[in-house]
């Protein structure tokens, strides 16, 4: 039905995630077989969140409900492993929501009442979700009788069961919402900007400056110039604990054995090519026969001499091929191809046209679209107003508004049944053509030049690896594993017969390793493994076959949340302690030099670099055009009299001396307005902010690793 539609393809405000019926039932079945409840309990739990265990029976449940809702979304009957990982994510982001915010809002007599539903449905105060799913197409306006009638569906039965779960789905995000609206709301008329902040923030921006300065990169100094101590190295790591703060992830190291088709692949795809040639030459229906043998379908596009492959162009245009002639087989990358040439015409290269676009939801407005479209053809070929008639009835409301007119375009600029209707089409002429969009009366109404254009049927021929090619390069991979078992034989073997190793850190939940295919079951060995382990599959195989790769890894690192051991981050301690340390020598040589200075180009040439400027810096700006997030340097040049050399300033870019050229006074922002922005501000951080501070109060567990 037409309003389904609009709710499946407006709503989209769930994304969920659904995994096949054999899985959950090979997963259940392992974790149901023997052992206490309690030991049967712990084995399906996916995870805990503040204390509250999530089971995987309740989790995968919520999960496949959202996933029909998900494909109803994007009209589709399958998701792919991305679309299905995302939606996962979705589900697990809704469950610590419930979890976390249920609570405090059960603490706070936080809820939604039946009335407000109603409200929000058919009330006062509709949703606006529910404003938008019901919008009379022909008016724009919210029907709220069309609300009431699919209400009254649901309760008499005429609405379809995946209907109604779906709208109650939606009620239930409704329901949701208005509850974090009325906490963010609560919260929000607690905050309060004080008049002496609102003074502060105001006063910030009254003061614009322009200024020059100089930069000493802490580079220049060689590492022989400072001195950093043992006791250094300690002093900053235990000073910026939050800079080492790490993540759960693995490091593997791995070798890939790539299956790539051999010498013999590549013959037998050219004799299979050439045998074919003889029946592609005869055959009358090339379209079938490409679609039948070839490893690429028919693809119906008309091309001009420019827009076709160099060889083929020759061969097209320059010795003015015959229709049904073919020409090859010629290599293509890693295909052989045979070209045959379709069809030969003299076509316009662009066309102006106009439209009237009649919407088709279901199998009944297809019928009164139709009918509809040849009244209206009927019409115009009889001499009645297009634009008048396209306004009144096309639903394409960016060319309605111009009489339907979408001007001049080109080839496969436009969908291809509506192309084809305004190419063929003469000046003038009218058809009715059907794409996914819907229903279209067409109109050419110009024709541009007319050019030789061709439509070439390409034959192709992949040359994929053989069964024998797969079977070979498995022994060498197989060969290596066996030979190799440990991390050391492993790294020997790698070294000795000059493999290229690659290396990938991976979060528990990643899905991606980059250049390998599904690579999700290597991730899950590789949190399964202690360190040093050659990775196996499910099967105890060290061999991962993803794609069309052999993989062997082996685990060389595990991190853990929290912040990392100091010997572990050593060597970027030692960098960001040097680095302050040379900072500290670039204070000192600066003051050295500019005893006695007041002029910032003789300071310049002393310190071997060059004066800069900058230009309308005020308090509360961000950066530096052209150095980047200079906090320090911004506080102080905001701060100081004009033309006066300041003190060097320790920056995150360099060390820096300034000296303000020019400062304007701007005027004065309005206090009350000022309070007034500031507590807007934080009122509208209070929804996200509030959760966050809840959610990192409490302790969650992710254990969806195991599951999926």
């Amino acid at each position: 039905m037409a309003t389904l539609q609009k709710i499946r393809t407006k709503a989209g405000l769930l994304v969920a995630i659904v995994i096949g019926v054999s899985l959950a039932a090979f997963i259940l079945g392992d974790m149901l077989q023997g052992g206490s409840s309690m030991f049967q309990r712990n084995r399906l739990e996916i995870g805990v969140i503040d204390g509250e265990s999530v089971q995987y029976p309740d989790f995968q449940k919520k999960v496949e409900e959202l996933g029909e809702i998900f494909k109803q979304n994007y009209n589709t009957t399958q998701l792919d492993d991305n679309m299905w990982a995302q939606v996962r994510e979705q589900a697990w982001q809704q469950q610590i929501s419930e979890i976390v915010m249920g609570d405090v809002f059960d603490k706070l007599g936080i809820e939604t009442s039946n009335e407000e539903l109603l409200d929000m449905l058919t009330g006062a105060n509709i949703h606006p979700i529910v404003q938008q799913i019901f919008r009379n197409p022909e008016t724009g306006q919210f029907d709220r009788g069309a609300v009431v009638r699919f209400l009254k569906g649901m309760e008499t039965g005429a609405v379809t069961q995946e209907n109604k779960a779906y709208w109650l789905n939606l009620e239930n995000q409704i329901v949701e919402e208005r509850a974090q609206s009325k906490y963010a709301n609560m919260v929000g008329k607690g905050l309060y900007v004080t008049k002496e902040e609102a003074e502060t923030s105001a006063a910030a921006a009254t003061k614009t400056v322009n200024f020059d300065y100089i930069s000493v990169a802490q580079s220049t100094v060689a590492d022989d110039q400072v001195t950093v101590t043992e006791q250094d190295l300690k002093e900053y790591y235990a000073a910026n604990q939050d800079e080492y703060k790490e993540a759960t992830s693995r490091r593997i190291e791995y070798i890939t054995y790539a299956v790539k088709p051999s010498a013999l692949d590549y013959a037998d795809a050219e004799k299979w090519i050439n045998d074919i040639k003889s029946d592609f030459e005869k055959t009358e229906d090339n379209v079938q026969f490409v679609n039948a043998n070839s490893d690429v379908p028919f693809q119906s596009v008309w091309s001009k001499k420019e827009d076709l492959p160099e060889n083929i162009a020759a061969w097209v245009f320059d010795e003015n091929a015959e229709v049904g002639s073919v020409f090859g087989p010629y290599a293509d990358g890693d295909a052989f191809t045979l070209a045959k040439l379709h069809k030969s015409e003299m076509m316009p290269d662009s066309v102006e046209a106009r439209h009237i676009l009649l919407p088709v939801n279901s199998q009944v407005e297809a019928m009164a679209a139709q009918a509809l479209a040849d009244s209206l053809k009927t019409l115009i070929e009889s001499g009645a107003d297009f634009a008048k008639l396209a306004r009144e009835n096309s639903s394409d409301q960016g060319s309605a508004v111009n009489g339907g007119d979408l001007g001049w375009f080109r080839r496969n600029m436009m969908v291809k049944p509506f192309e084809e209707a305004a190419f063929n089409n003469k000046k003038g002429e009218v058809s009715i053509v059907a794409s996914q969009f819907g229903i279209h009366i067409i109109q050419t109404t110009e024709r541009g030049k007319l050019t030789p254009q061709v439509q070439v049927a390409y034959l192709t021929r992949n040359v994929v690896p053989s069964t024998k090619t797969y079977q070979e390069t498995y022994a060498l991979a197989s060969q290596f594993a066996g030979e190799n078992t440990s991390r050391e034989a492993f790294d020997a073997a790698v070294t000795e017969q000059k493999l290229a190793k690659r290396v990938a850190n991976v979060g528990e939940n990643d899905r991606q390793i980059a250049g390998l295919e599904n690579a999700r079951m290597l991730v899950k060995a590789a949190y399964e493994a202690e360190a040093n382990d050659i990775l196996k599959t499910t099967q105890g195989s060290p061999i991962f076959e993803l794609g069309d790769n052999f993989v062997i890894a082996v685990l060389t690192k595990v991190t853990e949340e929290g912040v990392a051991p100091f010997d572990q981050v050593r060597a970027r301690v030692e960098l960001a302690a040097t680095k302050a340390k040379k900072a500290e020598y670039l204070v000192e040589k600066l003051k050295t030099a500019m005893a006695g200075k007041s002029d910032l180009n003789a300071l310049a040439q002393e310190m071997n670099t060059e004066v800069k400027n900058a230009a309308n810096i005020n308090f509360n700006s961000f950066s530096i055009p052209g150095v980047g997030l200079e906090p320090a340097v911004i506080g102080t040049v905001t701060n100081m009299p004009v033309d006066k050399l300041s003190e060097p300033i320790s920056g995150n870019n360099g060390v820096f001396v300034v000296m303000v050229t020019s400062e304007t006074e701007n005027p004065v922002a309005n206090v009350e307005a000022e309070q007034n922005r500031l507590a807007q501000t934080i009122s509208y951080r209070a929804a996200s902010q509030t959760f966050e501070t809840h959610k990192e109060a409490v302790e969650i567990v992710d254990k969806r690793s195991k599951f999926y």
